[in-house]
């Protein structure tokens, strides 16, 4: 039995499962088709030219990956509840962490109670933070935040020679300052694919951050997690960098281009379930609204702009 377990052979599971493997952990790395990952000790499909580490086992046996006694579920959030009624079976008592950022649209649950509803037994946790599956599996140094009701024996556990944890108890906040970024990046890729420049971006990421604390807050959140790596560390380089999937996603949008093929974009999903979520509570979320209508077709960018510039005066 290994140590830990990944679930999702994406790029990110991947990178995690040879970083831990890489330090002389017992890995297991769980995907529905993962033959030619087996054979080759690669995963050229979603993260190519990174070689399994010998302490990386490759299975497409969800129940002898499931029984390590830590599981890092690196599935797409939007995924995540329907895994788990099917499999939760299978998770009696183990610490299950999430490493995927996202609300789940149909419920509009985060993460943590999503595992807590579908396995009692185990222990919820969040892995979040400003990370880049490919910065990872180089060996690059990362800096991420574990979230659990008790998080230090994760923290020991996950903590690898070039990715280090920080601890919080804060599940909210870890795991709406991870999903919420994504709805302030795809803002962003709109705005410089538009062409309405750098300043512009600035002032998004700023307003987008008060909107996550906004948010975040009204749902137990502390304001010092949203300052830490996964609220405000993770917004900067999400709605930075051309590596971001939804800054990315944005960035296509705002030219008037096909976005890209096959990656999963969790913060369009998010914006919908955040937008009708605050809508439902009376709190303001004007750039999450405005996503959510550019990305529905309800209104152009020119008028998302221009309702994001004509709202009312007030004090910062």
């Amino acid at each position: 039995m290994s140590e830990i377990a990944v679930l999702g052979a994406g790029a990110f599971g991947t990178a995690l499962a040879i970083s831990l493997a890489r330090d002389g952990r017992s890995v297991t790395l769980w995907g529905r088709d993962v033959a030619d990952m087996a054979q080759r000790r690669e995963n050229r499909r979603r993260l190519p030219g990174f070689a399994f580490p010998e302490a990386l086992a490759v299975t497409p046996d969800l129940a002898e990956a499931a029984r390590a006694p830590i599981v890092l579920l690196a599935l797409p959030l939007q995924r995540l509840a329907s895994f788990l009624a099917e499999h939760g079976a299978l998770f009696p008592d183990q610490a299950l962490v999430c490493c995927a950022k996202g609300v789940d649209r149909a419920t509009g649950l985060g993460a943590s109670e999503i595992i807590a509803r579908a396995c009692p037994g185990a222990r919820p946790a969040v892995l979040s933070g400003p990370s880049f599956a490919v910065d990872i599996a180089a060996g690059l140094p990362t800096a991420l935040t574990i979230a659990a009701a008790d998080p230090e024996p994760l923290q020991h556990a996950l903590t690898t020679s070039n990715i280090r944890l920080y601890r919080t108890t804060d599940m909210i906040g870890v795991e709406l300052g991870g999903a919420l970024k994504n709805v302030v990046a795809i803002a962003c890729g709109i705005t410089i694919g538009a062409g309405l420049g750098e300043s512009a971006r600035a002032a998004l990421m700023t307003r987008g951050y008060a909107e996550m604390n906004r948010f975040a807050q009204a749902r137990g959140a502390r304001p010092e997690t949203l300052s830490g790596l996964s609220g405000l560390g993770d917004l900067a380089l999400t709605c930075t960098s051309e590596k971001s999937r939804n800054f990315s996603f944005g960035l296509a949008l705002g030219r008037g281009a096909p976005p890209p093929e096959g990656v999963t974009i969790e913060g369009q999903a998010t914006a919908a379930a955040v937008s009708d979520a605050a809508r439902a509570a009376g709190l303001e979320m004007p750039i999450a609204d405005n996503v959510v209508a550019v990305l529905e077709g309800r209104i152009t960018i020119g008028q998302a702009v221009e309702t994001l510039l004509s709202r009312p005066l007030r004090e910062e």
